[in-house]
């Protein structure tokens, strides 16, 4: 099965997107919008898209496109992320990586290149063939991108050992599968009155269901009106996750809610 993913070749999303299918070719877009669009319309079957990181926090790209296009996530992949700083050599003025990346080693560049400027592309990989291409750039990436006249300058910068990034696997619709020991909904009540985030929190409370990321994001429809991204430690199988959902559904009786599916966690290292 083909599966589509952050390029170009050498992301971390790519790493990721090689461990959905070894047989399967991996081809690349420049967005995570493009991804989940393309996979919405049956273009490709699996896309590969960063959800959250253990040091920046969710994408919010990729939250939106959850939103926007009917796509169901059929499992979570778990990475340690390891950067590296990689360039010509040690005379650079600039350091070009994705915006994540470059927040993930602030500190590192805080201290040792203070006065380098921070060049946002559009992904890690990028910024390495921007070193490749320019003397005056120094890219941040995976240490394997090294090559073709880029040198690893520094190894392990990321601000914390604990880097490490969730990947949602996201497939089309017809996909969607409800057997798996997380799941995810996407929830657009429509209105807001005091004690509306409470009411939906309790669905799961009362019914003993662990939640493990609630996020709001702007619904685009009107200032201050939001809807939630709700991660959840039960399968949609299990009657107490059916009920909470149900229960979710009458709450958001003006809007919507879309079930993007139950999964399971994969651990790979690189």
């Amino acid at each position: 099965m083909d599966v589509l993913t952050l390029g170009p070749a050498g992301t971390y999303s790519h790493r990721a997107a090689r461990a959905v299918d070894g047989d399967g070719d991996v081809d690349f877009r420049e967005s995570v919008t493009a991804i989940v669009e393309a996979v919405a319309r049956g273009a490709v079957g699996r896309g590969v898209v960063p959800i959250e990181n253990s040091i920046e926090g969710s994408v919010t790209e990729t939250l939106d496109a959850l939103a926007d296009y009917e796509v169901a996530v059929v499992e979570e992949i778990v990475t340690p992320i390891r950067h590296a700083l990689l360039a010509r050599d040690d005379a650079f003025e600039a350091v070009a990586s994705h915006s994540q990346a470059l927040a993930q080693c602030r500190g590192y560049l805080e201290e040792h290149h203070p006065g380098a400027r921070l060049e946002a592309v559009a992904s890690t990989a990028r910024g390495v063939e921007r070193a490749r291409d320019d003397p005056a750039v120094a890219g941040i990436g995976h240490p394997d991108n090294a090559g073709d006249g880029v040198h690893v300058l520094a190894e392990d910068i990321q601000d914390r050992d604990s880097n490490a990034t969730r990947f949602f696997v996201v497939a089309p619709p017809a996909d969607r599968d409800d057997a798996g020991g997380k799941s995810s909904v996407v929830v657009y009540p429509n209105a807001n009155y005091p004690g509306l985030l409470l009411e939906m929190l309790e669905a799961f409370a009362d019914r003993e269901v662990n939640l493990s990321r609630v996020e709001s994001r702007p619904s685009g429809e009107r200032l201050g009106d939001y809807l939630f991204h709700i991660d959840f430690e039960a399968g949609l199988y299990e009657r107490r996750a059916q009920t909470a959902v149900e229960r979710l559904e009458a709450i958001a009786e003006a809007g919507w809610v879309r079930r993007l599916g139950s999964y399971d966690t994969r651990h790979v290292l690189y």
